[in-house]
């Protein structure tokens, strides 16, 4: 349409058929005016005075022998014929006055007949373009209504910009060409292909311009500046009458714009503006564009703690997000899953530009993603970090140039993964080697035992065994956790020292009150320790310490522990197994190491390959265990011993058994010790 103007403008003006009627009118004018001139002319003449015109301006002159008076004539005339003179002159002028009063009318009609000829003008040149328009967007009522307003408003851009050249430079084509296309192009902010259906619209970046749009601006000469085609578009707008997809976080991270959308989904409108008043500058021009209707589903997704926090903090959430969707971090593994979960990774390697995966390296993704779920019978939802190793054996595979991507590709993968996030690790295994952190693999110790913790650091964490040492002797203190003691032990951990008490007072002190002093303590932990896994491992060394029964070097334990003395399951456990394994591979398989666990945890068992075939090897053993009992033989090689259910006694050569006696002699040590602290009392009374 722009290019149809120019090139139809200000040529319509310049045809023959214009021009013709143009000059008309300018003629009708010029006649008009000229009679009412002739008329003052003749009346001048009657009076002996000549008229004269010099474009607009009339002037008069005296007539002598019929010719007119020069200025030095004039002054020689007597004063009563210059005195006459003035007297007619100001009568003409007073004549012409009365004579051209209604030239202000005739000007007017004059310019309004030329107007109308060049409405006229103006709507034959336009009307062809504006009827293919309207042709074809005639199932469009509001395309329809804009073009009409276009129709209305063509004259007066015509007349000003396309026509008249007022301006001290006239403008070249571009100039008016961009003019036009400011004026008249529509701002599209959304579109959508016919029949695609609702919009799906995900927002990474949830900043308040993001969502709700913006209003834009241009330097113009050193001023900022904007108009209606400077609009632009939001989420919102995009995924109007469909769906819109944000995460909580990155939303709630954003000044101002968690409550503006709730304002808007309250209101159900979208409304362009800054987020605060004032933000635009002093002086900077602004826009404030219509409300348009919104009709949209917003979906928030983000973890169960923003949920939940968002659900007590704001009053309004319960409101405006009535549907919860809680996906589980984890999918079961059969056969329906393992097919689906092949071909999301086909899907995704396809349009990436991956090679195929063999069967091999398919079914070694499985395996990673039961690791990453830590669950034999199910599969992480974490696809990212399938799609990850894939992309990482993909550069593997061009790089040595195979057909597909194996299972090769993909261990060098992983083993690529372990070399650039296991600094840490490697590290602390040196620092154990050389001495420096004191874990023995070999031989027996009274009051000690090895446990295991898990470092978490970034997205990758690692088993580290740990020294635990326990002391017992004659008192009143109970069991005191030194870890607690230095507040270096979290709540969690604290509890498990507190269950052990009590599994030790109820399993053995039935008959005698529990009078000892004990401490238990993480050798070399300088950091903050929580969770419940060393309990079992810390009351396998207090027993030891109270028996005076030695312990096996060369296990690890693992495992939480309940007051009944039933073994429970923990977290991280191929971790902490691989985490042992690899110091005891350093130093030297012996086939006497191994780890003790959890049963429970036995499901939870996805450990790489160097030690399932070291364990099928007999070169390193994984023992589970369901009750503390087991763990003691396995540790002592001595057996615990079960209570004898006529007399409620242990046999004296078991660990239970040696443990009652024990305690039962310190327990008769400071009853003894008392009844002599009372005596004394008495004596000095």
């Amino acid at each position: 349409l722009a290019d149809s103007l120019l090139a139809l403008f200000p040529t319509a003006f310049e045809s023959p058929a214009y021009q013709q009627r143009k000059s008309s009118i300018d003629r009708e004018f010029a006649q008009r005016y000229n009679q009412a001139i002739s008329v003052v002319e003749r009346k001048a003449q009657e009076f002996g005075i000549a008229m004269f015109r010099d474009g607009d301006n009339i002037t008069f002159t005296p007539l002598q022998e019929g010719k007119p008076l020069e200025e030095s004539g004039f002054a020689q005339l007597p004063d009563e014929e210059r005195t006459t003179f003035h007297k007619h002159v100001q009568d003409l002028e007073d004549f012409l006055a009365q004579v051209l009063a209604e030239l202000p009318q005739w000007k007017r009609e004059s310019l309004e007949r030329l107007r109308q000829l060049n409405r006229e003008t103006v709507r034959d040149a336009i009307e062809p373009l504006l009827h293919a328009l309207e042709e074809k967007y005639a199932d469009t009522p509001e395309v329809l209504a804009y073009l009409t307003a276009v129709r209305a408003d063509l004259f007066r851009v015509v007349s000003e910009q396309l026509v008249s050249e007022r301006d001290a430079e006239p403008r070249d084509d571009y100039a008016k060409r961009t003019q036009l296309i400011d004026q008249y192009q529509p701002r599209l902010l959304v579109a959508h292909e016919a029949g695609s259906g609702a919009p799906m619209v995900y927002e990474p970046y949830p900043c308040y311009a993001n969502l709700f749009g913006r209003v834009e601006y241009v330097n113009d000469q050193g001023a900022l500046i904007t108009h209606y085609r400077l609009i632009s578009s939001g989420a919102l707008h995009r995924a109007n009458g469909g769906y819109l997809v944000v995460e909580a976080e990155k939303l709630l991270a954003e000044p101002e714009t968690w409550s503006a959308l709730k304002r808007a989904l309250q209101t159900r409108s979208i409304k362009i503006e800054t987020p605060a008043p004032g933000e635009t500058g002093n002086g900077l021009m602004t826009l404030t564009p219509q409300e348009i209707p919104l009709d949209i589903k917003l979906i928030l997704v983000g973890p169960r703690e923003v949920y939940y926090l968002l659900q007590e903090l704001d009053e309004e959430f319960g409101e405006l997000f009535r549907v919860l969707a809680d996906f589980d971090d984890t999918i079961p593994r059969n056969d329906a899953t393992l097919r689906q979960f092949a071909q999301l990774v086909k899907a995704h390697s396809e349009a990436e530009g991956c090679r195929p995966l063999t069967a091999a390296a398919m079914a070694m993704l499985a395996e990673y993603s039961s690791r990453l779920a830590e669950h034999q019978q199910q599969l992480s939802a974490r696809m990212s970090e399938v799609f990850q190793r894939v992309g990482e054996a993909e550069l593997l595979r061009s790089q040595q140039g195979d057909a597909a991507i194996d299972d090769s590709h993909l261990r060098q993968a992983l083993h690529a993964k372990e070399q650039r996030t296991g600094r840490i690790s490697r590290q602390v295994l040196e620092d154990m080697l050389d001495g420096a952190i004191l874990i023995a693999t070999e031989g027996q110790a009274i009051g000690q035992i090895n446990g295991i913790t898990v470092l978490a650091i970034g997205d990758t964490s690692f088993g580290m065994p740990a020294r635990i040492t326990a002391t017992v002797y004659p008192g009143s203190r109970g069991v005191v956790d030194i870890e607690r003691e230095a507040e270096l032990g979290q709540a969690i951990h604290s509890k498990g020292v507190m269950i052990l008490a009590g599994y030790l007072g109820s399993r053995y002190t039935q008959r005698f009150p529990l009078a000892i002093s004990a401490n238990i303590a993480l050798e070399q932990s300088y950091g903050y320790v929580d969770g419940d896994s060393a309990a079992l491992a810390e009351l396998c060394a207090l027993i030891s310490a109270l028996t005076r029964l030695p312990l096996k070097q060369s296990y690890a334990v693992t495992g939480s522990i309940n007051q009944q003395g039933e073994v429970q399951a923990v977290g991280g456990i191929n971790e902490k197994i691989e985490g042992f394994f690899h110091l005891c591979q350093a130093r030297g398989l012996s086939g006497r190491q191994g780890v003790i666990i959890p049963k429970a945890n036995q499901r939870n068992l996805m450990l790489k390959e160097e030690v399932i075939d070291a364990v099928a090897q007999n070169r390193f053993a994984i023992y589970a265990v369901g009750r503390v009992d087991e763990a003691l033989e396995l540790l002592t090689g001595q057996a615990a011993g079960a209570r004898d259910t006529a007399s409620g006694q242990f046999p004296a050569d078991s660990v239970n058994g040696m443990a009652v006696a024990r305690l039962e002699a310190i327990a008769r040590m400071a009853k003894k010790k008392h009844g002599a602290v009372e005596g004394r009392s008495e004596r000095l009374g």
